[in-house]
């Protein structure tokens, strides 16, 4: 797995396309030529830029949930909804289907948010605003989510 790193942000064009700016194309470089997914968040109103390797390996795990359980069906129906198969053109383009831009709310400025081995994409606007939102208060939420992992000499924990 390859970790991606930073917040970029970039503009829309007059075709619906966002320029990935340099320094995440460069770190995308090896996905290029497979390609990448580019799907609906499940929690965010934003969307998800999977490299082809990370979708796949998504897909496996996704593909052992028994499809007789109700429950699963509907999850995948629903976690695969408006998936699309997307590439980056030469110049580093990338064309959001119009489905996902309205789902995502996007307008005229884009964020491209690195989390871990997948980007977010958001509209400028509601990036900041899930950031800088009063509703989830980050030190009680990094102590439970991290707050018991000790499984290294690192220091960090």
């Amino acid at each position: 797995m390859d970790t991606i790193i930073g917040t970029y942000e970039c503009k829309v064009d007059a075709k619906g396309r966002l320029l990935l700016p340099a320094p995440l194309k460069k770190q995308l470089a090896s996905s290029l030529q497979d390609g990448f997914v580019l799907k609906r968040s499940v929690f965010q109103p934003c969307l998800e830029l999977y490299p082809m390797k990370e979708w796949d390996l998504m897909m496996q795990k996704i593909n052992k949930l028994n499809r007789f359980v109700k429950k699963n069906n509907d999850f995948i129906r629903r976690f695969t909804a408006g998936v699309k198969v997307v590439e980056i053109d030469a110049l580093g383009r990338l064309l959001v289907p119009k489905d996902l831009v309205i789902f995502a709310s996007i307008a005229k400025e884009v964020v491209f948010s690195s989390a871990v081995n997948i980007v977010e994409i958001w509209d400028k606007d509601l990036y900041e605003k899930s950031i800088n939102g009063e509703d989830v208060d980050f030190a009680d939420l990094a102590e439970e989510v991290m707050g018991n992992i000790n499984d290294d000499d690192n220091g960090i924990s």
